[in-house]
């Protein structure tokens, strides 16, 4: 079952994100493909086994060196954190570390189930 949701958002320029990262609080991005542009990405802390998630829409984003997809987690509390494909099958497991920004790759197929 697929429950992604999609939406069409136009672009950012740079400096329309703001990032609240210093203590114990980081930033998440995911990069991802053009072809992922409205979905909305799932996070949760591993420490809560998925229970309790968080989204964010990959949006259009150009900056000075061009133009990129994301999703942006701006104040997400230290930790491990799982990267959700869908309601049941993780994609990935990034850390985020208080005061500093942590980076996700989308990966480019669904990732392979036990």
């Amino acid at each position: 079952m697929n429950n992604h949701h999609h939406h069409r958002y136009g672009p950012t320029g740079s400096g329309t994100v703001m990032l609240d990262v210093g203590g114990e609080t980081g930033a998440l991005i995911i990069h991802t493909g053009r072809e992922q542009h409205g979905r909305e990405i799932e996070i949760s802390r591993a420490d809560q086994g998925g229970t309790v998630r968080t989204h964010s829409a990959v949006r259009e984003r150009i900056v000075r060196d061009g133009v990129f997809h994301s999703a942006v987690y701006p104040d997400l509390t230290a930790g491990l954190y799982t990267v959700w494909w869908d309601e049941e099958t993780p994609a990935g497991a990034i850390s985020v570390t208080g005061g500093a920004i942590a980076e996700f790759v989308w990966p480019s197929s669904p990732p392979r189930s036990g």
